[in-house]
């Protein structure tokens, strides 16, 4: 056992807290629904960026790689200055939604370079330009692009030309679990010497405004370099300051003066450092050295090239003698060689340089964007007691008012979606698995807890709208959380299976009860996570009026069906009442693999016998059908639906077997278009597919072809075939029509900034490859198709998995060119020593050269390639 390992049993056992603190901060708490008190709903105006120096948040705190407590009582994070620009550097910039020609996007370079479980070591990166930071420019030129054209970037505009620019690397390490080092490294990249002002900043979540008879904590200057933070329930820290040139104190408080021009309740306010700082007004900090907000000042004039460290210490320990002596470097030094030897025992296999970083900074990702969420609906709608009444116009979320939300909660990208999603969740799950299984399965169990499930048996989407519907997922990640656990680990948590189990059929007869029209076992769903990926959006009414029956959403409950079955047979191994469930499942999952194939009341069906392939079907108001023929993603999700029934399971639960041999007997209907049940594969395996064998190579002809889906870094979202034959579809007149588009999206549909009509998609894909895996579990080897189609070279199924993964992680590695597909024409990142072997992991890729599109933090789902590495590479 790894000294890391150590970390998370004492943390399991309640020995020790290491993971009370983390990196807990948002990137960006401004322009979220939590803050928005709005009339109309309109978050990104209520409480823009250009507010947020300046107005105490209500549900949560933002900053530069920093942390904070477990209820984010009291944060640290990192503010500069480089003597240019008009505020100081508190929070990362980005666009708005209706700023972006893409909708919303983030401005800045930083990278999460280190991370372990229990934090005991962090490395952040933040790549700081010494020019004024182009704040407008970013703005009006993303504000004249249209649709067509690229974001455009911060390096775009010229600012790290001549690497006239900081690198500064923030470094933590616990030398217990209350007892936190930081380093902060800061490297001039000119060849000039430079002035940068650094401030280390500690602060209070503004707690008190809201409620009546809430005690406020209080800042104090211990003694000359040293704060003393005293909280009511955390009790208390000192923040020690090495050679600091001055402790400054303010309070977090709103500064209604410059923000609404009415007279503020305190003399001391939010952005008083910043105007200490920026304007040089000494009026502005509080000369009592006291407060809720404070920094300490460092001026350093940094030589080119040359490199300047500060060292901070945040301790529950008063009056520590030498908070800097020689063992401040050796507790560093002995954290990273600790997390090598995690990160060692999690992938031992024969990985190149090259690999090992792109996965450790996959993983690294994944604990940076662990965030503290706060939301409680029924206050939120109804305001707080010290505060006005919000009028709303419009109520967002008013069926939620159950919905209580206090945790550290996995997130898509702390700065584009610094909110969770229940489908991505289930994604981020899987490498989380790998390093810290019961933080995964925290999120699970989280997301089935009753403050989050509706009481009707509804997942919260995310907030924007936690009504629209995500992918049923949630069992499939349960299940392969147990099965990381057992591999990597050797537990078998059979508890957290059976407690999640019980919520997740709450949630499918939610499912069935809601989201099947006609009771025929044909799901609709909604825009269910493909939010561009069709002609229409899935998520509002349709112009033609009717609805949707859903290759994909009747897909995902087949994949449903079946991940409950088999968490039903393990759980029956201990608790034979389960193998009626797992009944139960199998059944529902046979009536729904026969109605992919055939409805029943017409001849329109979701398979399409002509072109070999699954579509949606228009079910409109006269009760006519019409395929809507578009090659996308959506007809290849019926491939997730399948699981194997190993050859000792009938034999195990004799009351399943029984119900398994009746059906084939008397509903031999059911088998006509879907794999067989009486045939038996590989070591007499039956298999459960939506997708028999015949139809499984008609389909993969479809994705492996590189004219259609197969691209070289994956397999695209919607088929090349619409680059010369768009899909179009009339409605009074008016055209509707879905095109290849391998880049950002070209219309405003869900904001213009998410794109499913081509690019390559890391989740899918994931999906993908494990179910031919499943498939050729039971076909064998034998079982062979064409890689790529018409190639003339024939692979079996495993083969094509491991070629299907190879394509998606080689978008991360340096090919012989020493380029890296994922920073496109970025010359900086390709070429530079200092930016070269970092990696963004965005949220989507272009689908015909690879390169990152779309949120470039989005290290929940993306970093699925962390699991690639690690099973490519071992295989």
């Amino acid at each position: 056992m790894t000294a890391e390992e150590r970390r998370l049993e004492e943390d399991r056992n309640r020995k020790a807290y290491w993971r009370r603190w983390g990196p807990y901060l948002s990137d960006r708490q401004w322009g979220t629904v939590r803050e928005d008190y709005s009339t109309d709903g309109s978050a990104w105006d209520y409480f823009p960026h250009e507010h947020a120096r300046s107005r105490a948040y209500r549900w949560g705190e933002d900053g530069i790689a920093g942390i904070s407590d477990n209820h984010q009582r009291l944060c640290f994070a990192l503010a500069l200055w480089n003597g240019e620009d008009p505020i100081l550097k508190e929070r990362l910039f980005g666009l708005s939604g209706p700023e972006g020609n893409h909708g919303e996007d983030v401005k800045e370079y930083y990278f999460y370079l280190d991370n372990t479980p229990s934090h005991a070591y962090m490395k952040y990166l933040y790549k700081y330009p010494q020019k004024a930071f182009p704040y407008k420019q970013l703005v009006q030129e993303n504000q004249r692009r249209g649709f067509y054209e690229q974001e455009f970037e911060l390096v775009n505009t010229g600012i790290f030309d001549n690497n006239e620019y900081f690198d500064v690397f923030v470094e933590y390490a616990k030398n217990s679990d209350e007892d936190i080092l930081i380093q902060i490294s800061v490297i001039n990249r000119a060849s000039e010497t430079k002035i940068l002002h650094i401030l280390p900043t500690l602060w209070f979540r503004n707690t008190w405004s809201w409620e009546e008879n809430c005690k406020k904590p209080i800042l104090t200057e211990d003694s000359p370099g040293v704060i003393n933070a005293s909280h009511p329930i955390l009790g208390q820290r000192w923040l020690y300051c090495k050679n600091s040139q001055a402790l400054l104190f303010t309070e977090n408080e709103t500064n209604h003066e410059r923000l609404f021009g009415i007279k503020n309740h305190y003399p001391y306010v939010k952005d008083g450092i910043n105007d200490y700082i920026i304007q040089g007004r000494t009026e502005a900090v509080n000369p009592n050295q006291r407060g809720t907000k404070a920094t300490a000042h460092y001026e350093l004039t940094v030589g080119a090239g040359e490199t300047q460290v500060i060292q901070l210490r945040l301790a529950d320990i008063s009056n520590l003698a030498e908070p800097f002596g020689v063992d401040f470097d050796g507790i560093f030094q002995q954290r990273k060689q600790e997390a090598d030897e995690f990160y060692q025992r999690i992938s031992p296999g024969n990985f190149s340089e090259d690999a090992r970083n792109v996965q450790r900074q996959a993983f690294a990702g994944l604990l940076w964007t662990k965030q503290f969420y706060h939301y409680v609906v029924e206050d939120w709608l109804n305001g707080d007691s010290n505060q006005p009444t919000p009028h709303r116009n419009y109520r967002r979320n008013q069926e939620w008012i159950h919905l209580f939300n206090d945790d550290i909660i996995s997130m898509p990208d702390k700065w584009e979606f610094p909110w969770y999603a229940a489908w991505d969740l289930a994604f981020h799950v899987i490498p989380l698995a790998m390093i810290d299984p019961d933080f995964a399965k925290r999120q699970m169990d989280r997301l089935t807890r009753e403050w989050y499930m509706h009481p009707n048996g509804q997942i919260p989407a995310y907030e924007w709208h936690f009504s629209d519907v995500n992918p049923p997922v949630h069992a499939w990640g349960t299940w392969r959380i147990y099965q990381i656990e057992k591999e990597f680990y050797g537990r078998a948590d059979t508890n957290f299976l059976e407690k999640v189990f019980q919520k997740l059929l709450l949630n499918f007869t939610w499912w069935v009860n809601r989201k099947d029209n006609d009771g025929d076992n044909v799901f609709q769903g909604g825009f269910l996570g493909l939010d561009n990926i069709g002609i229409f959006d899935r998520s509002s009414e349709l112009p033609t009026g009717g609805y949707l029956e859903q290759s994909d959403g009747t897909s995902w409950m087949g994949m449903y069906c079946l991940n409950m079955l088999v968490i039903a047979l393990e759980l029956a191994k201990t608790n034979p009442t389960y193998e009626d469930i797992a009944s139960k499942f199998f059944e529902h999952f046979l009536y729904i693999a026969d109605a992919m194939n055939n409805i029943g009341k017409t001849n329109i069906h979701l398979w399409d016998d002509d072109d070999k392939f699954f579509y949606d079907v228009l079910h409109s108001p006269h009760n006519e059908r019409h395929r809507l023929k578009v090659r996308s993603m959506v007809g290849l999700v019926p491939l997730f639906a399948v699981e194997i029934l190993e050859a000792d399971v009938l034999d195990t639960f004799p009351g399943f077997k029984k119900r398994f041999e009746w059906f084939i007997q008397n509903r031999p209907n059911l088998q006509k278009n879907i794999a067989s049940l009486e045939a038996t594969g590989k070591g007499a395996r039956h298999l459960l597919a939506i997708v028999n064998p015949d139809k499984l190579k008609v389909i993969l002809q479809k994705m492996l072809d590189e004219t259609e889906f197969l691209s070289s870094h994956g397999v695209r979202s919607v088929s090349r075939f619409h680059a010369d034959n768009p899909y179009i579809f009339y409605v009074d007149g008016q055209q509707h029509r879905v095109d290849y588009e391998p880049a950002e999206s070209t219309n405003g549909m869900f904001g213009g900034n998410s794109n499913w009509r081509g690019p390559v998609w890391f989740p899918m894909n994931y999906l993908i490859i494990e179910s031919l895996q499943k498939f050729h579990h039971y076909l064998g080897d034998d079982f062979k198709v064409e890689c790529p189609t018409g190639s003339g070279q024939f692979m079996t199924l495993t083969e094509v998995s491991t070629e299907l993964s190879q394509r998606l992680i080689s978008i991360f590695l340096r090919n012989r060119a020493e380029y890296r597909p994922v920073h496109g024409g970025h010359s900086l990142f390709q070429s530079n020593s200092h930016w070269h072997d970092l990696i963004l992991f965005y949220e989507y890729f272009h689908g015909d050269n690879g390169a990152g599109l779309g949120a470039c933090h989005q290290t929940g789902w993306t970093a699925l390639v962390a699991s690639l590495i690690h099973y490519c590479r071992a295989a």
